[in-house]
């Protein structure tokens, strides 16, 4: 089955948002079919967490929300991989997952100073734990690929907190053909990685409207206008109960046609969501705005 990335469309339509290139069919490795193990016993099951990661100036700005990821990467557990499902790894038909050795960094913006794209972050990929992914997931067939690489949603963010890129990365597409429902099903099955000492990660925005910011407004606790604030209210409210039937079927939330014109930055929060047990509550690491009403609320889950 070919993997296709697309590029953006209706509100998702903002400058220099890229999705890359046709992934076709010879991205499928002949050796999915054998089981991989990943060398190495986990002392630990490892938390899952999602980022509100915000615009790609924070990799090289130092405010409140940068300074709470580098200390957050120190209190995390150290673990042997990181997956991260980004907002900005969206395919059609399909979901891949990385398997490179030395995932790429991928520029995918524009528009933004010469030394944002200088950034390079030379993090190792973990191509056994990419495959155990093709057999982890029961939803849906994963297929692996050397395609992509590790996109904005994913640098920007463990640039802070993995400062060193001395842990393994690699990424999982978002099959934007699907529903809601869907991708919070293939968090849960993401879950069994956890216990082989992947880090599960989320990267996007619960609050995500570019065309409806207010730039130039000073980063805060709340947000710039009523819409924003009230869904990113709903969202805490449901996660304080571990309410995920409500979290799923977001768009009922107060708020949501707005906040969440479309869904690219919300669904990696639903994939945190589903790796995340149902008994485990949500963590919340940091909440607060940018640009009026961008949510950049992050959590944490076990």
């Amino acid at each position: 089955m070919p993997l296709t990335t697309t590029l953006a469309t209706s509100d998702i339509g903002r400058r220099g948002f890229l999705m890359g290139t046709a992934l076709g069919a010879t991205a499928v490795l002949a050796s999915l079919a054998s089981s991989v193990h990943a060398a190495g016993a986990p002392t630990r099951r490892m938390p899952v967490i999602f980022i509100g990661h915000g615009s790609p100036m924070n990799a090289i700005t130092d405010n409140a929300f940068t300074r709470r990821l580098a200390a957050w990467g120190r209190e995390l557990p150290r673990p042997s991989a990181i997956l991260s499902v980004s907002a900005h790894w969206l395919s059609r038909g399909a979901t891949g997952v990385g398997i490179q050795e030395r995932p790429k960094t991928i520029h995918d913006f524009g528009g933004f100073p010469q030394a944002l794209f200088d950034i390079e972050y030379p993090a190792p990929g973990h191509p056994a734990f990419a495959r155990e992914t093709v057999g982890a997931v029961k939803q849906t067939p994963v297929i692996a690929t050397d395609q992509w690489g590790l996109d904005h949603g994913t640098w920007t963010v463990l640039k802070h907190l993995y400062p060193k890129a001395d842990v393994p990365v690699f990424q999982l597409s978002i099959d934007y053909d699907k529903p809601a429902a869907f991708h919070y099903a293939v968090g849960r099955d993401l879950a069994a990685l956890r216990d082989k000492g992947v880090l599960v990660m989320g990267s996007g925005n619960v609050v995500h409207n570019l065309r409806a910011t207010d730039r130039g407004t000073p980063d805060g606790p709340s947000a710039s206008r009523p819409w924003a604030q009230s869904f990113d209210d709903a969202v805490k409210s449901a996660l304080a109960g571990r309410d995920d039937r409500a979290l799923v079927d977001y768009a009922k939330l107060e708020g949501a046609s707005t906040a969440v014109a479309t869904p690219d930055h919300y669904y990696p929060f639903l994939y945190a969501l589903g790796a995340a047990g149902s008994s485990e509550r949500a963590k919340t690491v940091y909440e607060g705005f940018q640009s009026g009403t961008l949510s950049m609320r992050c959590l944490q889950f076990g």
